[in-house]
Order: C-alpha cells, then structure tokens, then sequence
C-alpha cells in the first residue's frame, strides 16, 4: 500500500480548514483516511497550525511520502523536522548511488 500525508479539505465554501492526514494514494483528496496527523486554518489571524511531529517521522519510516503542499506547511511550522527528513533522504539517495556504482565495477 503506497502512502502519501496530505491536506484533507474541511470547512464550508470560502471558508476552508485543512487536515494533515496520512491516506493510500488511491483515496480521493477528502475522502477517508487512515490518521489524522495535523490541522491548518489559514483564515485565522495567527493562521493557526499544528502537527504532531512523533507521528509524522513514524510514518515517514513506515515509507508514507509528504505531498509538496504538506511541505510547505511543515517546514513553516516544523523546520527541523523538514530538514531532518531531508537529510534522511539525501543519504538514502547517496547509499543507493553507491551501491549503484558498486554493481557497476563489479560486473566488468
């Protein structure tokens, strides 16, 4: 099961809150979800935000991927926690490469 954490549209017209969720990629953008990690409203004065940071890294490592709209809010309200992601991942890349490149001198 491919996941993704994304914003859920809640709210009436013109008028609209979000939710920080984590779904399978094949729901549609408000339709059901396994757990609601977060919440945004852009309408406040104080455009009021919060995520629980334990629960994102959990599924994170459990292979859930951030949406880049869900970024952008969560390197606003949790920078350490983006760049420690960030971070994450740019090692990955770096491991992958290399065992990569590995293979590749091996084979000739």
């Amino acid at each position: 099961m491919a996941l993704k954490i994304r914003l859920r549209q809640q709210g009436r017209t013109n008028r609209q809150t979000y939710r920080l969720i984590v779904t399978d990629i094949r729901n549609p953008r408000d339709g059901k979800y396994l757990e609601m990690i977060g919440w945004y409203n852009p309408f406040s004065t104080t455009k009021d935000a919060q995520v629980d940071i334990e629960r994102i890294n959990y599924w994170v490592g459990q292979g859930a991927e951030i949406t880049p709209n869900a970024q952008t809010l969560l390197a606003r309200v949790a920078p350490g926690l983006m760049k420690e992601i960030r971070a994450k991942e740019h090692a990955r890349r770096v491991k992958k490469t290399m065992k990569r490149r590995k293979a590749k001198k091996a084979a000739k």
